[in-house]
């Protein structure tokens, strides 16, 4: 998956990051290389979700998607 992600110098120094495709996903890091670590960590702990099983009945239809 290729997602884009916004780059920003932060006033306070350093720079933080958002990516538009996940709402609320953001993080920041004091160096350009820790931005990016720590992109890694936001973008996985965004699209983990945890899902409970739903009981098959014969209406129900079984799907398989790819994020």
């Amino acid at each position: 998956m290729k997602l884009k992600v916004v780059v920003h110098e932060a006033e306070e120094g350093g720079y933080w990051a958002e990516v538009p495709a996940i709402p609320g996903c953001a993080t920041q890091g004091e160096t350009f290389e820790e931005l990016l670590r720590n992109l890694y960590e936001a973008v996985e702990g965004c699209l983990a979700v945890d899902i409970a099983p739903i009981p098959a009945s014969s209406h129900d239809r079984i799907l398989e998607i790819a994020v």
